[in-house]
């Protein structure tokens, strides 16, 4: 399959918005990120004391005004508030203020913006409303807040937006099947802009319990900064994270039609199922490297095309081996490759972490900076030959970068990126 010409069909990006342990500003997430900043800190929402987990990359003092008025504020979980400013902000990044958005045609405009677990606080609180004091007192909008697809609906109610509208939850991997999605539907003509990505607000009590009793994270409370090491063999477990990545994907013939600054290119993507087990990755890769070669094949260029892997890294005992297994077996000379891990600052944002990294990518194409992976102490033999950043940024022109997520339940997705050229 050739690289894409037909400008109905090219993919590229004109707007990016996110919610971030970091802030709302993508700049200052990735100057951040360049800086080697940890976002990781012992969690203070709640009462950790039971938890043998106590830490997490948390936001603290989200900021919504100007994007939610003050009364859905109160009554929306956080996965559809930062579903709701991160649309918004890349809206705003695509140049797509209310004006310009008067001149578009608005059946032609979808929204695709997944959630892995949905508004968590508003089931929990039902629950705890239904157990404590009867189904009487469960709010109206137990339902409606805590299902995954809202943020989206809620965006396209907002603005008026009539294209395809729907939400993937395939876990971790939500926001790369998101741009997969979305990309296919402006390619067969279904719409002219995409607004898609993954949200998610999983740092609540039930949250955190629910990944301790999977035996996922990291216990190391001494030193929260230190806990999330991809690759590393002290790694002893993910670090839970929350936000929201949304990127606006967009015809190259719309983008060029409206004067549009274009970010990057969006060449391809692929998604597989390892068909394994429930929580695991297959050792061998096999799924993972299924999924590579078929992403590439998609872009239409060649594994030599590209030269940076921000990687799914979660820092698990298997995942991150079973990652360079795959990646081992479709580059067989990784001499030219960088690979990093965004998750070593900001933790694992589940079904937003897609669309948080693929902005990472973005902003490594335009700065031709690449952000340092911390806790590069003592890496795994098999990582040998692969420079991870260890510790360090570092400069790099990117020729096309491949961002991976992946998800419980064996959902594996790839998509690559690369600087627009006209």
């Amino acid at each position: 399959m050739a690289r894409e010409t037909d400008p109905k069909k090219r993919v590229v990006i004109t707007g990016m918005g996110l919610c971030s342990v970091f802030g709302n500003d993508y700049t200052a997430y990735y100057d951040k990120l360049l800086s080697g900043q940890s976002g990781v800190a012992p969690i203070d929402r709640f009462d950790t004391s039971d938890f043998p987990t106590k830490f997490a990359a948390q936001i603290r003092n989200f900021d919504s005004e100007g994007y939610i008025d003050k009364k859905n504020d109160r009554r929306l979980d956080d996965c559809l508030r930062y579903a709701l400013v991160s649309g918004n902000k890349a809206l705003e990044d695509a140049g797509l203020d209310a004006a310009a958005l008067e001149n578009l045609d608005k059946q032609r405009v979808g929204v695709l913006v997944g959630s892995g677990m949905g508004g968590l606080t508003v089931f929990q609180d039902g629950v705890k409303a239904l157990v404590e004091k009867g189904p009487k007192k469960i709010t109206p909008f137990f339902i409606p807040y805590a299902i995954t697809n809202m943020g989206g609906a809620m965006l396209a109610i907002e603005k008026g937006f009539m294209g395809p509208n729907y939400s993937i939850s395939t876990a971790c991997a939500t926001a790369n099947y998101a741009f997969h999605a979305a990309a296919n539907h402006i390619r067969n003509g279904d719409a002219e802009i995409m607004i898609a990505g993954g949200s998610e607000a999983p740092i609540i009590p039930v949250g955190l319990g629910g990944f301790v009793a999977c035996r996922a994270l990291s216990q190391n409370n001494d030193d929260p900064e230190g806990a999330s090491r991809p690759w590393d063999k002290s790694r002893d477990g993910f670090v839970m994270g929350e936000g929201a990545g949304v990127l606006i994907m967009e015809t190259l013939e719309s983008a060029k039609k409206r004067g549009a600054r274009i970010h990057a290119e969006y060449l391809g993507g692929a998604i597989t199922c390892d068909a394994h087990h429930m929580t695991d990755p297959r050792a061998d890769g096999l799924g993972v490297s299924t999924c590579i070669e078929l992403s590439i094949k998609d872009a239409g260029i060649s594994v030599s095309d590209i030269n940076y892997i921000n990687a799914h890294a979660t820092s698990t005992l298997v995942g991150d081996v079973a990652e360079v297994n795959a990646v081992r077996k479709v580059f067989k000379d990784v001499q030219n490759v960088k690979m990093n891990a965004t998750k070593s600052m900001i933790g694992h944002c589940l079904g937003a972490a897609g669309g948080m990294e693929a902005i990472a990518c973005i902003m490594a194409i335009k700065t031709g900076m690449l952000h340092p992976t911390l806790n590069q102490n003592e890496l795994e033999p098999i990582v040998e030959g692969i420079d991870t950043c260890a510790n360090e940024k570092k400069a790099h022109t990117v020729t096309a970068a491949i961002s991976n997520s992946f998800g419980f339940g064996g959902h594996n997705s790839c998509v690559i990126f690369a600087p627009f050229e006209d």
